[in-house]
């Protein structure tokens, strides 16, 4: 009956903008910060990795491939939230809000299982040291990273699934500054206490549980490091504390937006800022200030450059 009085829904609303023109130039401006630090800092750890030879080992291969990963991502929902508070037009397509979601769980599936390869990558190096150059070959590392990709993208294609198979009729107004699937379902012409345990199980669950295999595995790496010989115990402590500090960013705001489906709260929109347009910045910021290697090769690519000119 909704549908014979009401229209489809051909566009969303975003209403995440403060109406305050001030908070909108200075959005605006820390976006763009954002945008220019993400793609240089994500393309020189790329071409870093790429050029260097001393950085060809399984553990330098995988952090250029979140690095990319985190490129993209950052493609996904800046461009049109900083051209959106420009041309003051708050309005996303019907269309426009189903590829951000998809992207949004590509990619942030394929990030999920690119941390997964990378914990197995550390787990051979530090318990397996011997096997470690017949085990993680370059094709096991192609292997995984496809792999990851793959996962991200049937993660995504179910959420995509969830969504199309919906009628829209009645309101169309996101409290977001992007589209996502926590709002979208609450707009939906349906059953949305069945809609959001289906979210929780597709997205809440398995962030939940990521998190906790991930955490424990890292633990004990960093443990079984502590009690081992004082060879490479540095440089492989620091590298377990780095990736648990990339986990907890990561999956910290995914199980908060993905686990509280039946109930919206004020922090919901500063979670998801945090999480869509701040996130991607983490892994050049944090990989580059705690890996010596990392930064050598940079300050070294950096000097060629500029001595080039």
């Amino acid at each position: 009956m909704e549908n014979e009085t009401h229209p489809p829904v051909t566009e969303f609303v975003l209403q995440g903008f403060s109406q305050i023109w001030e908070f909108q130039t200075f959005l605006c401006v820390l976006l763009l910060l954002f945008y220019i630090i993400i793609l240089p800092g994500n393309i020189l750890i790329i071409v870093t990795i790429l050029k260097n030879p001393s950085l060809e080992s399984p553990m330098f291969f995988f952090l250029a491939n979140l690095a990319l990963v985190d490129i993209f991502y950052s493609c996904v929902t800046h461009p049109k939230l900083i051209l959106n508070i420009v041309s003051g037009c708050r309005t996303i397509s019907y269309l426009g809000c189903i590829t951000q979601i998809f992207f949004i769980h590509f990619l942030g599936g394929a990030e999920m299982f690119l941390l997964f390869a990378m914990a197995i990558d550390r787990y051979v190096a530090i318990c397996h040291p011997l096997h470690y150059a017949t085990v993680v070959t370059r094709v096991i590392c192609w292997a995984m990273v496809v792999a990851s990709w793959l996962g991200g993208f049937i993660h995504s294609i179910i959420q995509v699934i969830l969504i199309i198979l919906l009628q829209f009729c009645g309101p169309n107004r996101l409290d977001n500054f992007f589209c996502d699937i926590t709002q979208i379902i609450r707009l939906a012409c349906a059953n949305i206490y069945t809609l959001e345990f289906v979210m929780l199980f597709s997205s809440g669950i398995p962030s939940i549980v990521c998190f906790i295999l991930l955490f424990i595995s890292y633990l004990a790496l960093l443990m079984k490091v502590r009690k081992g010989s004082s060879i490479g115990k540095n440089k492989a402590s620091s590298t377990c504390i780095t990736h648990i500090i990339i986990i907890f960013i990561m999956f910290g705001p995914a199980i908060y937006i993905y686990c509280h489906p039946f109930q919206d709260y004020p922090f919901d929109k500063v979670v998801a800022f945090f999480h869509a347009m701040v996130f991607p910045l983490m892994n050049p910021v944090i990989y580059t200030l705690r890996n010596k290697e990392i930064k050598v090769a940079m300050w070294r690519l950096l000097k060629n450059i500029k001595f080039s000119r």
